[in-house]
């Protein structure tokens, strides 16, 4: 086969080097370095270390306490904390660096890895890291990039539900069904991405309108809204803002824990077999806005009911940067300084979370209520 399109190793008489290495078994991985560096001797390849740094994204993941974090190697020039830097639809400064053994540094010369921190939002493999000189200038080419984005990306479509979809399968209107795809790890939105790709019922195929890492945004909910998507979250979940306009604008997002249940979700969905089940429904959005430690209690948050209604008998969620770190029941609940078993939007509260006590400013929870419906594509219990 690569004979076939003119390329041919050493063993067949060409000059392309050539390893076996097998992934899986971690086989062959000293020789493949090897072929690497013995190539790059014969090429002489070599960079300018005393100009701005160019590097290519390898991966991408969202980091607790950290935010966005890239997995780059330098091609070219120094990069410095406090560079300003575009990558592919992304711009930003670098906050922080670290090596390959998690160590903190303040320069990655040419060819080396480091972990950066300071990203606008989330880069794809593969994408381009070039530094510049300002942060207008980075930004505005990101921008750029963005909109033309928008613009190759969007189209003006009938918004569906998935119970549309999936009846319309069933009669033959729809041939493809539409996902933008969030995860907390680029290599798990790729995984997660080839798995649906591969999926095809009665010659109905699945469409990828985008992928990325990060919490869901209002972005990726005004995407789906143009092109009739689904949004799936893989161990992240929306903001409260990506929420609000998603019931504005009628857009499915469900969010999973473990990628074979959103396989099966959407395997069902392309086969239309919707059959009744039960589904989680947020029935209140609660904002954290103070601190209360009590010697012998524990921790109580100073809350905002921002929607809905917290409930004493419901469970719940603890959202920190759209991730959920913590899942279980309210210990108690209070309005001033008497108990109350129901809390309504507008009014202010303090929230006592039953063995969890790691609360911060700024977090969210989420009142979840379990109720039996006609099955949709179904969130996981996240």
């Amino acid at each position: 086969e690569l004979a076939g399109q003119n390329i041919l190793v050493e063993q067949w008489g060409g000059k392309i080097q050539s390893a076996e290495i097998s992934a899986k078994f971690g086989q062959g991985v000293e020789g493949l370095l090897e072929e690497i560096l013995l190539a790059a001797d014969i090429l002489e390849l070599k960079a300018n270390p005393n100009r701005r740094a160019r590097a290519t994204v390898v991966e991408t993941r969202l980091e607790k306490g950290r935010g966005m974090v890239a997995t780059i190697v330098v091609t070219t020039g120094t990069l410095n904390i406090g560079d300003h830097f575009v990558a592919g639809q992304q711009f930003g400064k670098v906050r922080s660096l670290m090596d390959e053994f998690d160590h903190a540094i303040t320069s990655v010369s040419p060819g080396c890895p480091a972990q950066v921190v300071g990203f606008s939002g989330a880069p794809q493999s593969g994408d381009a890291f070039v530094v510049l000189d300002s942060e207008k200038e980075v930004k505005d080419i990101a921008m750029r990039r963005q909109l033309l984005q928008r613009e190759q990306t969007f189209r003006q479509i009938k918004m569906l539900s998935l119970d549309q979809i999936s009846q319309q399968i069933k009669e033959g209107a729809v041939k493809e069904l539409s996902l933008i795809v969030k995860g907390d790890a680029d290599g798990s939105v790729e995984a997660i991405c080839d798995t649906l790709q591969r999926i095809a019922a009665k010659g109905v195929k699945v469409r990828i309108a985008h992928k990325g890492v990060g919490a869901i945004t209002e972005s990726d909910v005004l995407l789906a809204s143009a092109t009739g998507s689904i949004i799936l979250g893989f161990h992240v979940h929306p903001n409260l803002k990506a929420r609000d306009l998603a019931m504005q604008e009628k857009v499915d997002i469900r969010t999973y824990r473990i990628i074979y249940e959103m396989e099966n979700d959407v395997r069902s969905a392309l086969e239309g077999l919707l059959e009744p089940d039960t589904r989680e429904d947020v029935i209140g959005l609660v904002e954290v806005r103070d601190i209360f430690r009590i010697p012998s209690i524990g921790t109580i948050a100073g809350c905002q009911v921002i929607s809905g209604k917290v409930t004493r008998s419901n469970e719940v969620r603890l959202l920190r940067e759209g991730r959920q770190v913590w899942r279980g029941r309210i210990g108690s609940l209070k309005r001033f300084k008497n108990d109350a078993s129901e809390v309504k939007s507008g009014l202010e509260c303090g929230i006592g979370l039953d063995g969890m006590n790691d609360v911060k400013v700024g977090d969210s929870i989420e009142v979840i209520e379990i109720v039996k419906v006609k099955r949709k594509l179904e969130s996981s219990t996240a």
